[in-house]
């Protein structure tokens, strides 16, 4: 079995594979990375693990993990089944890098526009020619009520909330129809932009947000919040042999 791990700004995300179907999942503050990483080695019959992280963690608890399990890091020292035309690749985040190659191997030789809505919203794009462009990179949905929070002076911190209608009759409801509303129109924008050059696109969206934004989508896509986990897991299979 692999174990896949996600460590995020304060979270991590894991999952348990059996081949490419998860057996498994796991979510955690970083701060039990080692202890639950522990538990999770003495449950399962785990054979490779990889690692990937867009914040830092030290040499020494990469060591610690490393005693517990077989560890390769995605990084762009890994093999990849797509060419990299990204300007500054060497900045490529190895989250965005993942959720590329997860599509190249899961929807081979097809136009993929990849939207990851977490902490910030990624825009990544491959053609069928196995081409990584790039894409882009926005704040995210729970960054936008913050930023109205804390850059007003009067303005609420509200929780996430799907807005009654588009034209909010209230302080609140119109916060929320700006941020949900314009996201929305933001994500429904971008689709139809890469619509507009290739007329064959398959669209992915994966992330936090993914359950919520799905349902209020127009476009054609596939969810699927476990798409970075798959990547990831995708990743560590085609390396193994190399």
């Amino acid at each position: 079995m692999n174990l896949i791990i996600d460590i995020g700004n304060t979270r991590v995300k894991t999952a348990v594979f059996e081949e490419d179907k998860i057996i498994k999942h796991y979510i955690f503050n970083k701060s039990r990375l080692l202890s639950e990483m522990k538990i999770i080695v003495k449950n399962h019959q785990i054979n490779e693990a990889i690692i990937a992280s867009v914040s830092s963690i030290s040499e020494k608890k990469l060591a610690k993990l490393n005693n517990l399990v077989t560890l390769r890091q995605a990084s762009q020292q890994l093999q990849l089944p797509f060419k990299n035309l990204y300007a500054t690749p060497k900045t490529l985040g190895v989250d965005r890098m993942a959720l590329v190659f997860g599509a190249v191997m899961m929807y081979p030789n097809q136009n993929v526009l990849i939207i990851d809505a977490g902490t910030c919203i990624t825009f990544d794009f491959v053609n069928k020619q196995k081409e990584y462009l790039g894409g882009a990179i926005s704040p995210g949905i729970e960054m936008r009520y913050k930023a109205l929070h804390k850059f007003t002076f009067k303005l609420p911190l509200l929780q996430i909330n799907k807005p009654l209608h588009f034209i909010g009759n209230s302080t609140n409801e119109s916060i929320h129809a700006g941020v949900v509303n314009g996201v929305i129109q933001e994500i429904e924008g971008v689709i139809q932009q890469y619509k507009n050059k290739y007329l064959h696109l398959t669209v992915v969206l994966t992330g936090g947000d993914a359950n919520f934004l799905s349902k209020q989508l127009k476009s054609s896509i596939f969810a699927n919040q476990n798409f970075l986990l798959e990547g990831l897991n995708k990743m560590l299979i085609f390396n193994k042999n190399k």
